[in-house]
């Protein structure tokens, strides 16, 4: 396996960490989002966010969830205020997905699919719900439909919303749904994915062990313990190493496929040397071009992410001064993309919303990935 791939990378700017700067680039984004915004059609859609989907988006991962998700968490972090009224916002989401759906068209989907936390309704009853808002009992009800789920991944099986349970603070079903998804678990430390048609085993982030294991780490168990290690093992055997640095999988640098996910979701309890590695792959590597944008998925930002993680786990101010290197370059690649296309990318995962929580966190020094802690 090659490492990775040069060409889908560009060096970073050569900008300061500017602190002001950083925070009126979080503020700009939050402004240009509350101007987007209308209270019946929600925000506009990017082409590749909104591909083949009805319209507005109102997922958790690239909708209209996503973003009231990131706008009430950097407005309870103090970082901006919108002008957006949130309850409102989330209610008007939820009853637009349940007249319809914001599924992919002909896409091959798991059952049940409304359970899903970050494509269907479970995502939205969550954001609902950290807004104080009456949905508790169905939320719960999304949960537990959701236990048996084949997937075995975050976007729409157990994993996700075990993640969900625990974020609403839901302990006997986060329990039901750990216990679960622990007893599926194969003995070599893998689930099987049964995902569009397909069945694969992974161990990255977005469809793999490693989400999987950070989720069933949020239910305190005496098994615990023995995920960590069995999971630090696996990753260890399975990484490619070539001149100190490291990788998995198929060579991706991103959250959702490769080094950045595997050091987000095992950061606390990979071997050291082997995280130290595959910060360093994505340090080298440097940013995404514009294709894969600045997002927290597949993005800049998302693999800034993991130099925090690196950063919480070593306490070494070097690591926070090369996350907030990307900070300033996925604000400003944001910014750039925003001004070619007169409007703002909408979206937690893909787009502005994602890329600011991710500058927040580095003003903060704050290594939290959203919804995984």
């Amino acid at each position: 396996m090659t490492l990775y791939d040069p060409a889908e990378f560009e060096p970073l700017i050569e900008e300061p960490w500017d602190e002001e700067r950083v925070r009126a680039g979080v503020r700009g984004i939050v402004a240009d989002a509350d101007r987007a915004f209308d209270p019946d059609a929600l925000w506009p859609a990017h082409d590749w966010d909104g591909w083949q989907a009805a319209l507005p988006m109102k997922n958790l991962y690239v909708g209209a969830a996503g973003v009231v998700w990131a706008l009430d968490e950097l407005q309870r972090r103090g970082h901006a205020e919108t002008t957006v009224d949130l309850p409102v916002a989330a209610l008007r989401t939820l009853e637009l997905w349940r007249a319809e759906p914001d599924w992919v068209g002909n896409e091959i989907r798991p059952e049940p699919p409304e359970s899903a936390l970050l494509t269907g309704e479970t995502g939205i009853l969550l954001v609902a719900h950290r807004l104080d808002l009456d949905v508790a009992a169905d939320l719960e009800a999304r949960i537990r439909a959701n236990v048996a789920n084949e997937t075995e991944e975050l976007f729409w099986g157990t994993p996700g919303t075990l993640l969900a349970a625990a974020n609403a603070g839901l302990d006997d079903v986060a329990r039901e749904s750990a216990d679960a998804l622990a007893a599926r678990r194969a003995d070599d430390g893998l689930w099987t994915q049964r995902l569009w048609g397909t069945e694969f085993r992974s161990i990255g982030a977005s469809h793999g062990a490693a989400a999987n294991v950070r989720a069933l780490l949020h239910v305190d168990d005496p098994r615990n313990e023995a995920l960590r290690r069995e999971t630090a093992a696996l990753l260890a055997e399975r990484a490619t190493i070539e001149d100190g640095l490291a990788n998995w999988e198929d060579g991706r640098v991103q959250w959702c496929v490769g080094a950045a996910g595997i050091v987000v979701c095992t950061w606390d309890y990979l071997d050291e040397e082997l995280l130290l590695a595959a910060a360093e792959l994505i340090w080298r590597a440097g940013a995404h071009r514009d294709e894969k944008g600045a997002g927290i998925c597949h993005g800049t930002a998302g693999n800034g992410h993991a130099l925090l993680k690196t950063f919480a786990r070593t306490g070494d101010e070097r690591w926070l001064e090369r996350a907030r290197a990307f900070a300033v370059h996925a604000l400003a690649q944001a910014a750039r993309r925003r001004d070619q296309r007169g409007k703002g990318r909408y979206s937690l995962f893909t787009g502005d919303p994602g890329t600011a929580l991710f500058a927040a966190s580095c003003l903060d020094a704050d290594a939290a990935y959203p919804l995984l802690d």
